[in-house]
């Protein structure tokens, strides 16, 4: 995954606006937030939240 990282700075969830992490090896971002996971299509960030799969919930327990 070839991602800019002056996008990766610019970036946020569009659900919670919360940070997005890289996951490389899934060619993925996930939210630091809400825990939503978008999928990286071809280098482009897919960011939309009818795409994008619930993972874990992020943020205190």
């Amino acid at each position: 995954m070839n991602l800019d990282e002056k996008l990766l700075d610019l970036i946020v969830c569009p659900a919670c606006h919360a940070a997005l992490a890289v996951d490389a090896v899934a060619e993925e971002l996930v939210c630091t937030g809400c825990g939503l996971i978008y999928p990286v299509r071809d280098d482009i960030p897919v960011l939309l939240v009818d795409e994008a799969r619930q993972g874990p919930a992020a943020g205190p327990a």
